[in-house]
């Protein structure tokens, strides 16, 4: 059994956002550094956005204090407060994990890897193919990023604020130019369906997409990880479809985390 380490040379990974009660990483990623010998704990902060500032200048000034993980609301705020970013965070637009290194703060992005990862995990390449996302939040942007980043041959973007998802799209379209266009709620006529919005966690929510129109051969991925089975999911494994629900992209993005936060990776900004 692996024992966490807390002592003078302990290094402190504060994790970020407010309200911060619903967060299960601090668990998962301080246990994946403990099994590899490292000497760090992720701890959560309920930091309101109003704060923030003040916040960042105190982090700045801890010296053990090598990254820090960062939640809703605070992924866009936070791009402000890093000397760099990496260009899947340019495209996001926010900022999931921020690491020290010469002195500077380098922001990234990586729901996106974490979904994709998760996704490939389960045995499917987007690669060639047509996707649709909905939600062009802070995860959904960086998720976007990563689908057409792995050579999907285009991708929709639906979201009930247009003008967060043409604010995306532009933005996708001058990374990879002419790929990334306006979606709606119907999947039909594509491969990878990925739903980036909350809609799941509460009874009673609508379906991200029409459920009727899925058919056997698609693939249907979701963020959300309570309930453990989502409807969307759930009415997605009904029709045949090959799935990965959020807690398949909680476990790939755990590992890549903690291997930012122990050096183990580098952020290319």
């Amino acid at each position: 059994m692996t024992t966490l380490r807390i002592d003078g040379e302990t290094r402190f990974l504060p994790i970020i956002g407010h309200p911060i009660g619903q967060v299960k990483s601090p668990a998962a990623l301080s246990r994946i550094m403990a099994e590899r010998g490292y000497n760090g704990v992720v701890v959560p902060l309920d930091v309101p956005p109003a704060v923030l500032p003040g916040w960042m200048a105190a982090a700045r000034q801890v010296e053990n204090c090598d990254g820090i993980v960062i939640t809703v609301p605070l992924k866009a705020p936070c791009m402000a407060f890093c000397d760099r970013v990496s260009d899947r965070a340019r495209a996001a637009g926010a900022v999931n994990i921020m690491i020290r290194e010469g002195g500077q703060w380098l922001g990234d992005a990586t729901d996106g890897q974490g979904h994709m990862d998760g996704v490939a995990a389960e045995g499917f390449d987007v690669a060639g193919k047509p996707a649709l996302l909905v939600g062009a939040g802070g995860a959904g942007a960086a998720i976007a990023y990563e689908i057409l980043a792995r050579g999907a041959s285009e991708l929709s973007v639906h979201d009930i604020e247009a003008g967060r998802r043409d604010a995306l799209i532009a933005r996708l379209n001058a990374a990879f130019p002419g790929r990334a266009k306006v979606g709606s709620t119907d999947p039909r006529g594509f491969a990878l369906i990925s739903n980036a919005t909350p809609l799941g966690m509460r009874e009673g929510d609508p379906l991200p997409v029409q459920v009727e129109h899925l058919v056997a051969g698609q693939f249907v991925s979701d963020v959300v990880t309570r309930p453990a089975v989502p409807p969307l999911i759930a009415a997605a494994r009904a029709a045949g479809c090959g799935t990965m629900p959020g807690s398949g992209m909680f476990d790939a993005q755990a590992v890549l985390l903690a291997e930012l936060l122990m050096g183990v990776r580098k952020i290319s900004a």
